[in-house]
């Protein structure tokens, strides 16, 4: 059987700061960014680390773009994960500060359950549209690109209004949401991954937030007829596997072969990876890297879970 060989795939979300215990040392950094490579992944984007991830010059790893930190409000996050702006009209100068610390991008949480509300906690945005269309261009004035958490519908409209760059995960947008993106040019990462992890969410929300729990389930069961409106909108989608936390690293085939069990033709999604990512993210692949597998993953997506040869700027790694 011929091989075919990739330049390697991009996974665009992925945290190599994050494990399943929490925010990871060193060594699990290290544990993460190999386990990205031995998958072919040799570009990630990391949307939101608490710590600073960039690897030793002596070990192996993918090629790394930090976005900072999380950027959210108090208590309308993860607990650790995130700088939490309190007063709102700091948030650009906060954006500008990240920006430099980052490689061109910075990560706000645009929506999050707020608990405040006890029985009626729902997903509902952290910052005004004004505040946001500030944050946005103070971040476009620092030369740093935006990508924006949002799982469900009501953050949506100050997102597109403010011009961000990317939305992540995306799953509550509607099909004029997903036009209006592809008309001004925003892309989606669709983390089908994640996407299926929402009924686990409901089911912990209990009885205690049963509004947010509604509205998770909800964006579960719609979550077919929204890929096929991400697919039919002409959107730039983006492959990230969400991985760190619920996510184990190294998994951008298996979410490449959800998209594809979704609707999506096999060459799409392999040129989504191999191709495409790398344009969005500005980066050349290295030509003394690259990824072999038995037969050709554009004809069975399967085959990108089975690398027959992953070599990186020259070394066989598997």
């Amino acid at each position: 059987m011929t091989r075919t060989r990739l330049p390697g795939l991009v996974d665009v979300h992925a945290h190599l700061g994050l494990g399943e215990s929490g925010i990871e040392d060193r060594a699990g950094v290290s544990a993460a960014g190999m386990a990205q490579l031995r998958a072919g992944v040799f570009l990630v984007r990391e949307p939101g680390s608490p710590l600073d991830t960039r690897p030793a010059d002596s070990s192996p790893a993918p090629r790394l773009i930090r976005s900072g930190r999380h950027i959210a409000r108090p208590k309308r996050y993860l607990p650790s994960l995130a700088l939490e702006v309190e007063d709102p009209a700091l948030l650009p100068q906060v954006v500008v500060d990240q920006a430099r610390r980052s490689d061109g991008w910075v990560k706000l949480v645009g929506d999050w359950i707020d608990r405040c509300e006890g029985a009626e906690s729902d997903l509902d945005p952290l910052l005004t549209p004004e505040i946001l269309v500030d944050a946005v261009a103070a971040a476009h004035e620092s030369g740093a690109r935006v990508a924006v958490h949002a799982f469900g519908t009501k953050a949506i409209d100050a997102l597109l209004v403010a011009g961000v760059d990317s939305i992540e995960h995306g799953s509550g947008m509607t099909r004029e949401h997903l036009q209006e993106a592809a008309k001004v040019g925003i892309a989606v990462t669709p983390t089908l991954g994640q996407v299926e992890l929402f009924p686990t969410f409901a089911a912990a929300a209990g009885r205690k937030y049963p509004r947010y729990a509604e509205t998770m389930t909800a964006l579960y069961q719609h979550r077919r007829e929204w890929f096929g409106d991400l697919l039919e909108s002409g959107v730039r989608i983006l492959p990230g596997t969400d991985a760190g936390g619920y996510q184990p690293h190294g998994e951008i085939a298996k979410e490449l072969a959800r998209m594809v069990q979704a609707g999506m033709d096999p060459v799409r999604a392999v040129d989504l990876a191999s191709r495409d990512a790398w344009d969005f993210l500005g980066v050349e692949p290295d030509p003394d890297s690259y990824v072999e597998y038995e037969g050709d993953p554009r004809t069975d997506i399967n085959l990108l879970a089975d690398p027959q040869a992953v070599v990186w700027a020259g070394s066989q790694i598997l």
